[in-house]
């Protein structure tokens, strides 16, 4: 009897969204961990990117809490669609790509979403959506026509 292949092997979408999974253990952010990967029409990964420091920031001398004005880390971070986006060879090649988040994106990184062609936004987790910012990105998106969906399947177990 001839052997067949497996049945059991995971979708392109439990896939991609592992990597960005994965991507996001890279981040050094105390409370939040994000990740993200970004895929062609043909199933290639294009880029990949987790919230951080801009390169050559010392990630010692920046603060990672909460706080109030220069000592907040949301005036230094690079988030993780932002830095997807940026460390792709040639940005060309994201138009018509498909970004696996596993947080919704902010209005700053839905505006570089659209600009870098990027047609549709597979998130797993929107726990910031009623706050203004995810607001004007949800609108922002819808405007562009990107497609915007909530990652159904099953996670894969990606920890330390």
């Amino acid at each position: 009897m001839e052997e067949k292949h497996r049945t059991d092997y995971i979708s392109w979408d439990e896939y991609f969204m592992g990597i960005a999974q994965l991507s996001a253990l890279r981040s050094k952010d105390p409370s939040t961990q994000v990740g993200a990967c970004i895929v062609d029409k043909a199933h290639k990964v294009v880029s990949i990117g987790y919230n951080g420091m801009p390169v050559g920031v010392d990630d010692e001398c920046i603060p990672w809490g909460h706080g109030e004005g220069l000592e907040s880390k949301y005036l230094y971070v690079c988030h993780a669609e932002l830095n997807a986006i940026l460390n792709t060879r040639d940005s060309a090649h994201l138009n018509g790509c498909t970004l696996y988040v596993t947080l919704f994106p902010c209005n700053e990184c839905a505006k570089a979403v659209i600009q870098s062609g990027i047609k549709e936004i597979v998130y797993l987790d929107d726990k910031h959506g009623s706050d203004t910012i995810y607001q004007a990105s949800k609108k922002l998106l819808e405007m562009a026509g990107v497609k915007v969906r909530l990652y159904q399947g099953p996670t894969v177990k990606v920890s330390r």
